[in-house]
């Protein structure tokens, strides 16, 4: 008897303190995306999703964010990765900044639809919730193709009922001088306009 209460005792004890260390944790962002979330080519540290996690701390939100992004990267790269990262991270906000190199690669669009929707529908079961970043590709790919890859950003997000960060190299996207040498890779210099495109779009998704 005394062995089962012993038991019983340490079973709870174990319970309470999972429920307090789970609502003790700060909320997670889960950056998904590609060299454009990476920081490829300059400091990570001055990267987008850095500067976000400097401008979260100083308005006083408690969240952690947790960069999962690959140079890189496509939308079938990113589906295959983020059930680990979710059950790892427990994310309450996954942002998915995928798209760009499916496009650049040609890749069907169907293909890149299913992935979207498949990327949401997991983070929904996970509680979290997603948000896409609408991309667009250069006109040399022929019109039809890129006017649908363009479409498919807004399609995905109507059909799911998701938030999206307009296009969010608007600000930069004509400037010469806003790219690294590759003219495809924004500079240090710009990282800030990045954030202040996301920005709109996540502050509504946050709760101090």
């Amino acid at each position: 008897m005394f062995a089962r209460l012993l038991r019983l005792n340490v079973f709870l004890g174990c319970l309470l303190f999972c429920l307090t260390a789970s609502a003790a944790a700060p909320p997670t962002i889960l950056v998904l995306g590609d060299s454009l979330s990476a920081a490829y080519g300059i400091s990570i540290d001055r990267g987008w999703v850095a500067l976000l996690r400097e401008r979260l701390a100083q308005a006083g939100y408690p969240h952690r964010v947790v960069n999962a992004s690959i140079s890189g990267e496509t939308t079938s790269g990113g589906l295959q990765r983020l059930p680990a990262a979710l059950e790892t991270h427990r994310p309450k906000i996954v942002l998915i900044e995928l798209g760009g190199n499916d496009g650049l690669r040609a890749q069907p669009l169907k293909l890149m639809r299913a992935n979207l929707e498949a990327m949401a529908k997991l983070s929904k079961a996970q509680q979290a919730q997603p948000v896409i970043f609408e991309m667009r590709i250069p006109a040399n790919y022929g019109a039809t193709y890129a006017d649908g890859f363009h479409a498919t950003f807004g399609e995905v997000a109507k059909s799911a009922k998701l938030p999206m960060v307009p296009f969010w190299l608007n600000a930069i996207a004509t400037d010469p001088k806003a790219f690294q040498d590759d003219g495809i890779h924004p500079n240090e210099v710009v990282q800030a306009k990045l954030l202040d495109a996301v920005w709109p779009t996540l502050k509504p998704l946050l709760k101090k």
